[in-house]
């Protein structure tokens, strides 16, 4: 069985690349990513498209001849040779001429394109954004539990303000499959009551490794979020679609997790100015009471206690005279309301009535005759008077 050593194979790799005319004279078409001007004048670049990326690299000799200008998300025509960088093993396209093809690429045009429909719609506006919780109890982060950024963010929150919980919503946050998972890990953090910020965070990349930030559905779940959201995606110099729809934008992960706290050194300081207030303000009001309390004093040696006690004597006295008065006045009233109502309940009296003239007459049953349709010829009656009873019998 023949056997190759890493170096063998790599070299016979390289020669079968080398040996290619196709490879060794080639013009290729796609959109700069990744460019890196070294001290040296070398460039270091990126091309891709929708399916592929190959790793470029153009010495210093070449670049200076480059009569346009290259920047990422521009689309180029690079010529040069495919072959193999045997020390990482890799295959690259040494170029040697550019030449462009359009201005900004694909990536750079579906960017912008959804900026402007977002923009139209208003989800860009100051007006819709929310503002950030001074002092959140829970912050909910959406990134990779594996991703650097999620780790610096929790010593920054530990350093800043140890009181805060913080709950990770796991997500991929690079590839075609992290738009729905990024939504999915948004909507998770909604359904809580409990939490008051939401950071959705990312370490620095290139366009590509950024790119699922600038999905429109991702853009449009931050923009849907009841909680306050705060983007820390990339570096500084990096701008996604959720930057742009986020309440807030930091330029980092880590700024992100400051711009969500308090910082704890600050709240100690701020106590400590407000103690020093209130013990001002205590002391000021002790001060104001003693003298108070001394003028009070000053006020009761002139003051004779004989005296006091007949002045209450004296008050006592008439307050007394005041009260028996008042009792007398309301008893008379009260007589004069019952006389009253005795003699209108005599005057209606049933006796009184009678005694009148009147009479109670009834049938033997004692039922009242009140009409003379009551009784028949021959029928026994009992006639009541003022002081006697007497029977009769009706003839007509």
């Amino acid at each position: 069985m023949q056997t190759f050593s890493v170096g063998e194979i790599t070299g016979y790799i390289h020669e079968l690349f080398d040996a290619d005319s196709v490879l060794a004279d080639v013009w290729v078409r796609g959109e700069v990513s990744n460019l890196t001007v070294a001290r040296s004048g070398h460039w270091y670049f990126t091309i891709k498209d929708a399916e592929a990326q190959l790793r470029c690299v153009m010495f210093r000799g070449a670049a200076r001849r480059v009569r346009i200008d290259v920047a990422a998300g521009d689309e180029i025509l690079v010529h040069g040779r495919v072959s193999v960088y045997e020390a990482r093993g890799e295959y690259q396209l040494y170029a040697d001429a550019i030449e462009a093809v359009g201005g900004v690429g694909d990536l750079h045009r579906q960017f912008e394109a959804l900026k402007a429909k977002l923009d139209a719609e208003g989800l860009f506006d100051a007006e819709r954004k929310q503002p950030i919780p001074a002092f959140p109890a829970r912050i909910g982060v959406v990134s990779s539990p594996t991703a650097a950024a999620w780790h610096d963010m929790q010593n920054v929150l530990r350093r800043r303000f140890p009181l805060v919980e913080v709950i990770l919503s796991p997500t991929l946050v690079q590839g075609a499959e992290a738009p729905p998972q990024i939504v999915r890990a948004l909507e998770r953090l909604n359904r809580r009551i409990d939490i008051d910020t939401i950071i959705i965070a990312r370490g620095g990349g290139s366009l590509e490794d950024l790119w699922c930030f600038n999905d429109e559905s991702v853009a449009r779940a931050v923009a849907k979020s009841r909680i306050p959201v705060i983007s820390g995606l990339g570096h500084e110099i990096d701008f996604t679609i959720v930057d742009f729809v986020a309440d807030l934008r930091a330029p980092t992960p880590s700024a992100a997790a400051e711009l969500a706290t308090p910082n704890r050194d600050d709240l100690l300081l701020d106590l400590d100015r407000l103690r020093a207030g209130l013990s001002g303000l205590l002391g000021a009001s002790l001060g104001e009471c003693e003298r108070d309390l001394e003028r009070l004093q000053s006020a009761l040696r002139f003051v004779t206690p004989g005296k006091a006690v007949s002045a209450a004597r004296r008050d006592v006295v008439e307050r007394r005279v005041r009260l028996a008065r008042a009792a007398e006045i309301r008893l008379e009233r009260l007589r004069d309301r019952l006389a009253s109502a005795t003699r209108a309940l005599t005057a209606a009296s049933p006796h009184q009535i009678l005694a009148r003239g009147y009479a109670l007459v009834s049938d033997e049953g004692g039922a009242l005759i009140r009409e003379a349709t009551q009784v028949s010829k021959n029928q026994r009656l009992n006639v009541q008077l003022s002081r006697d009873r007497i029977r009769v019998r009706v003839d007509e």
